[in-house]
């Protein structure tokens, strides 16, 4: 969503919600207003693939940690080049994981949050020990030194799509 589809939405009825891609590998919702249009607003941002499709989460080094059929496979930002020059992102979110002692998951998660009230990811998981380590990103207070950290990381490498 665009802040001018937002806004045409608001003139035929009231917005209370917007569900958009953002992580910390997709910052498109700084970048184009959509983040500061909802907070002023109030309208809640829930964003969907805030763990970077499970690569956020360092658990994805290579192509051949994916499982054949995987349909990241296709994805630009999962082939070989790009896989192997978006580890730079993970490495900082492991490194600041292992100062706080939380996961990169609870890191990547509490950037999110750090980013207004109104903002409230919407991790997928079919594991409940997942959850739970999802919903103790809640708790955990990113200092100063790892949100500016977190939020000087470079661009990915490739398109979302």
């Amino acid at each position: 969503m665009t802040v001018a589809e937002i806004a045409r939405a608001q003139a035929i009825h009231p917005v209370a919600s917007v569900q958009s891609e953002a992580s910390l590998w997709s910052r498109e919702i700084q970048d184009n207003g959509v983040l500061a249009y909802t907070a002023a607003h109030g309208i809640a941002l829930l964003p969907f693939s805030p763990l970077g499709r499970g690569f956020l989460t360092g658990a994805i080094r290579t192509t051949a940690d994916l499982p054949p059929g995987d349909w990241r496979h296709g994805n630009p930002r999962f082939q070989p080049a790009e896989i192997h020059a978006n580890q730079r992102l993970v490495d900082t979110v492991r490194t600041i994981a292992a100062r706080l002692g939380a996961t990169p998951a609870q890191v990547a998660l509490a950037w999110l949050l750090t980013l207004g009230p109104h903002v409230v990811p919407i991790p997928g998981t079919k594991n409940a020990a997942r959850l739970t380590e999802n919903a103790a990103a809640a708790d955990l207070s990113l200092p100063d030194d790892a949100r500016k950290e977190l939020d000087s990381l470079p661009a990915p490498a490739a398109a979302r799509y």
